[in-house]
């Protein structure tokens, strides 16, 4: 008996099918801002983008578009586990106070590929940081019982718009700090120039997320290239995707860009995206 043939093992070949770089649709954003635009009508939504490697979704939106993740050929199911207040900057919520939606054997239960949770630290608080450290740990321990591999999430607040070195550190610290719990990938910011330090830095695969729409979509498709250029093995792209023009087309651009090296400018005109 092969002793590394598990079930989380077998899951994460399928995340990250033999080395290739994964390209996955973030669709929970009315889990955070409700009723925005490409997610209004989810059901119709996802049905835009089931080509994507993986789609990422909530738990209750599971059982309105299950439809997407049933045949052979469907996109990995990624469930959402974890609710975070510092999503909530429209109510302006800035202490990141996690919330458990459901444990990793509930979401397998429930036909997740993958689960992914936040792991908010630098709160400013250390109870905060404490009591979230200790929740993550939590999720990947259950994860390791029941084989379902956790992806940690970490979305450094309003360090985004500030300096550059700063995002660039607590990404860094992070990132490490998750991989030494135990995730088995990460999903956070891509910080530039200085990337590939953490990438060398970081034993778990890190997939970037798209953040805020970009103004074009040949601007979200040099985010990506330059990304995995730098060493990320994939893309978690939320309202770059959702809203684009045409999501179907512009996630075939995304997908040569990401999993094929093409060049974004070659990309956007093959797929006849806004430049």
């Amino acid at each position: 008996m092969n002793v590394g043939l598990t079930g989380k093992n077998l899951r994460m070949a399928r995340f990250l099918n033999e080395g290739e770089n994964a390209v996955i649709a973030a669709a929970d954003h009315g889990f955070y801002y409700g009723p925005i635009d490409g997610v209004r009508d989810l059901p119709r939504a996802l049905e835009r983008v089931k080509d994507a490697d993986g789609v990422l979704i909530t738990p209750g939106m599971l059982e309105r578009c299950g439809s997407v993740f049933t045949g052979r050929s469907r996109p990995l199911l990624v469930l959402r586990l974890s609710w975070v207040s510092s999503y909530g900057d429209q109510w302006g919520y800035h202490k990141s106070l996690q919330s458990d939606l459901m444990m990793p054997e509930d979401a397998l239960a429930m036909g997740a590929d993958v689960g992914i949770t936040s792991c908010s630290l630098n709160s400013g608080d250390e109870s905060t940081d404490a009591t979230n450290l200790r929740q993550y740990a939590e999720f990947v321990r259950r994860g390791r019982q029941c084989g379902l591999p956790i992806v940690g999430e970490f979305y450094p607040g309003h360090t985004e718009d500030g300096p550059r070195e700063m995002l660039q550190s607590q990404v860094a610290t992070v990132c490490r700090i998750i991989s030494e719990i135990g995730a088995d990938a990460i999903k956070t910011f891509y910080t530039g120039k200085n990337f590939r330090e953490i990438v060398a830095s970081t034993p778990a695969p890190i997939l970037v997320l798209g953040s805020g729409k970009a103004a074009t979509e040949l601007q979200s498709l040099q985010h990506a290239y330059d990304a995995v250029n730098d060493g990320a093995r994939g893309v978690f792209f939320g309202r770059n995707v959702m809203q684009a023009k045409d999501p179907k087309k512009f996630l075939e651009a995304l997908k040569a860009v990401v999993k094929q090296g093409v060049a974004p400018s070659t990309a956007a005109r093959q797929f006849e995206l806004d430049a």
